[in-house]
């Protein structure tokens, strides 16, 4: 396991063929976004390449795969995109694959395990990698590589509102902007919502508790808070957001209940409170200003370790 440069990325790229990109499991639009711009890229380099993702492409990124075929070949070099932790790699992703040749991420707190690493922390999605990755390769871009760019930088920053947001990141925007439908891109991620979403996040509001003298805010959705409103994976998109919005708060905790008795924590913060440090004693990590983990239990117990947690953190 060895840190590399991005010149020697490159390298690795252009020396290897027949690519499997890995992406995260829950994906996001950077890791979808990092991983098909990749491959695209690839391609038109005369590789092979294909994108693995835990279960079908949530139907809000389905313009990202718009002219994605999946292609005939054994893979022999494995990539990460956007992937902080092994756990985080889903089974149906990891299938056929015992190693990881080369790692490509951003977060601070990154643990894969694998042959190469590359971990720009200073940039704000994994696909700003990606795109310094097409210029120094000396690939033309195109619509389908550019919307998966601006996807991973706009959603990762929240429509370039977080404070991970830089000058490169306005930077390569910038660039792949000429390429693609930006602003479907961000009507798609940050504008239009589905009824089923709109009920949740009212349902999401009935649940928000305020605790460490107002400091944190805590809300949660259950299996059965999905089931009755209809909601997909689409509508938990965003949801983390919600409890941070609320003036003095500076830690918020939005717990998600998976199969299996286990609860999905996003964690978002303002005011300098570092969210990845405190996930980090969960197991996980992330961001400072965003960061996740996932805890096993029942709500009541998951909610009180996290609170007390909290508390004891800020």
């Amino acid at each position: 396991m060895r840190m590399i440069t991005l010149d020697e990325v490159a390298s690795l790229l252009q020396e290897n063929d027949c690519f499997k990109l890995l992406t995260h499991s829950y994906p996001d639009g950077d890791t979808l976004g990092g991983a098909f711009a990749l491959a695209f890229a690839l391609r038109k380099l005369g590789k092979k390449a294909n994108v693995a993702v835990n279960g079908p492409v949530p139907s809000k990124f389905r313009y990202l795969v718009k002219n994605y075929e999946e292609q005939d070949f054994e893979p022999q070099y494995i990539v990460s995109v956007d992937v902080a932790a092994m756990s985080l790699l889903g089974d149906s992703v990891m299938k056929g694959v015992d190693h990881i040749d080369l790692c490509i991420d951003h977060h601070r707190t990154n643990t894969v395990v694998a042959e190469h690493i590359y971990v720009d922390s200073k940039a704000a999605a994994a696909s700003e990698t990606i795109w310094q990755l097409v210029e120094m390769l000396g690939v033309e871009p195109d619509e389908d590589i550019a919307a998966g760019v601006y996807t991973g930088i706009s959603t990762d920053t929240g429509c370039f509102c977080f404070s991970n947001t830089t000058p490169r990141t306005h930077q390569i925007a910038a660039a792949v902007i000429p390429y693609c439908d930006w602003q479907s891109i961000n009507y798609i991620n940050f504008v239009v919502k589905t009824r089923a979403k709109i009920k949740m996040e009212r349902m999401i509001y009935d649940t928000m508790e305020f605790y460490a003298g107002g400091k944190c805010a805590v809300v949660y959705t259950t299996i059965a808070m999905q089931k009755a409103l209809g909601a997909g994976d689409d509508e938990m998109e965003g949801l983390a957001n919600i409890p941070r919005q609320v003036e003095g708060v500076e830690m918020g905790i939005t717990m998600r209940e998976k199969d299996g008795g286990l609860f999905k924590i996003s964690v978002r913060t303002n005011d300098g409170i570092n969210a990845a440090e405190f996930c980090k004693q969960f197991g996980g990590g992330g961001h400072p200003g965003a960061a996740g983990c996932s805890i096993e239990g029942d709500l009541a117990t998951v909610k009180k370790l996290l609170v007390d947690a909290a508390e004891a953190f800020i």
